[in-house]
């Protein structure tokens, strides 16, 4: 079956807007493809900003630092997805664009090679000694000797959260003859010669180096704190590129000064400046043997083209074709097009008697249904159908009269 290349609506009416310099690579779809409003803001905007912003906006791509809060989704009338170009979603409000019928897409393998290596690099450069070494050279005082530097060799490094990026650096470490332990509160399968401890402390307690990967929730804000930060070994490096709120930083701050630590490398903080250029602080500022650097992780050009393309396809492919795969709110359906008919999006509160609306009130106007999908999560229901379309015009309007309606779209 040939691929069906256009739409109903004029796409020199769709605006798409891209926030926080996001790639290139994402917009290619859509300027290949005729779509003429594309714009793109390098910097991120603020909520009064975003809601002024948003009200014309189909398509928005966000990175990090764009909030999408409850009051900016309330102004996007036209919103119809978001894609968030990095891994997490917490900086969109979920429940509100579940609510609004708004899929949010991400990218939760596209940067996770970059940050992985960089958790190898700082390792070594902890282990090393090198933050201290690289200092005085700069402030002009030689300091060539091997007390305190090891290699990693042989050395144990545990990874708490062996998600993608923790399951990652285990292969990378194992490559460079570490041995690898993991502690995930999800039962997860090892990778190499990786090993599970049974519980955060037996972790900690056998580990050189320590790396974090979980995300941000109530059970992992200040999940390495002033009590258990006495049980990593003597000299033990902490690495954290995972998020902010995991690392009690003051609590850090007196292991690292106490000569219980012996380095770390931070790259994600509890506050973190909006913009490139503003004042940055930190209570581990000027420490010994300490890595501070802006959460760059996953900012490699490689991986902000990756994170580009795959957003940006996620992004284009609802927009085309209503394809929701990989949506956080939406329910997935992926289907072909379907040749000789019309194909409408309904996206419904998920209650009790909403198909049996849509089908009776089809059937009564005489609307053939040649083809009907379902999909439901716990709050919305999202249904495509294939209309027949020598008799379904105005099946867009009797659709968005259907009790318990939240967004209609004809699709082709």
């Amino acid at each position: 079956m040939a691929e069906k290349k256009t739409t109903s609506y004029p796409k020199e009416k769709i605006n798409i807007l891209f926030l926080e310099n996001i790639s290139e690579a994402a917009m290619q779809p859509f300027k290949s493809s005729g779509y003429t409003n594309v714009k793109s803001i390098k910097a991120a905007l603020s909520e009064a900003e975003l809601m002024k912003e948003i009200k014309q906006v189909h398509i928005l791509g966000i990175r990090s630092k764009t909030n999408i809060s409850k009051n900016v989704l309330a102004a996007a009338t036209k919103l119809q997805a978001i894609g968030c170009f990095c891994i997490g979603v917490n900086q969109v409000d979920l429940q509100a664009a579940t609510a609004a019928g708004v899929a949010v897409f991400n990218a939760p393998y596209s940067n996770t090679r970059s940050v992985a290596e960089l958790v190898i690099g700082a390792s070594i450069m902890l282990v090393r000694k090198i933050i201290d070494k690289n200092k005085a050279a700069h402030e002009g005082f030689w300091m060539k000797e091997a007390t305190g530097s090891h290699e990693l060799r042989g050395k144990t490094l545990g990874i708490v959260g062996y998600g993608n990026i923790g399951s990652q650096v285990s292969v990378l470490a194992e490559s460079l003859g570490m041995k690898v332990i993991f502690y995930d509160v999800e039962t997860k399968l090892p990778l190499g010669n990786a090993m599970e401890s049974k519980n955060l402390k037996e972790l900690l307690q056998q580990s050189d180096v320590v790396t974090l990967h979980v995300p941000e929730l109530p059970s992992t804000q200040n999940l390495i704190n002033k009590t258990n930060l006495k049980w990593f070994k003597k000299g033990a490096v902490l690495i954290n590129y995972a998020r902010g709120e995991v690392v009690d930083l003051h609590a850090l701050k007196q292991a690292l000064i106490g000569h219980h630590l012996g380095g770390a490398a931070i790259d994600v903080f509890p506050v973190e400046p909006e913009k490139n250029g503003d004042v940055f602080t930190s209570p581990l500022q000027g420490l010994s043997n300490v890595m501070l650097t802006p959460h760059i992780g996953g900012s490699t050009q490689e991986a902000q083209n990756n994170i580009g393309v795959d957003v940006g396809a996620k992004l284009f492919q609802y927009l085309e074709k209503g394809i929701s795969t990989g949506s956080h709110t939406v329910p997935a359906l992926a289907l072909p097009p379907q040749e000789g008919a019309h194909r409408i999006l309904h996206i419904h509160k998920n209650v009790p008697g909403v198909m049996s609306q849509i089908n009776a009130t089809l059937s009564k106007n005489n609307v053939n249904i040649v083809g009907q999908y379902l999909k439901t999560n716990d709050n919305i229901g999202y249904v495509v159908l294939d209309l027949d379309k020598s008799i379904s015009k105005n099946a867009v309007e009797l659709l968005r009269k259907v009790n318990n309606t939240i967004k209609v779209r004809l699709l082709y």
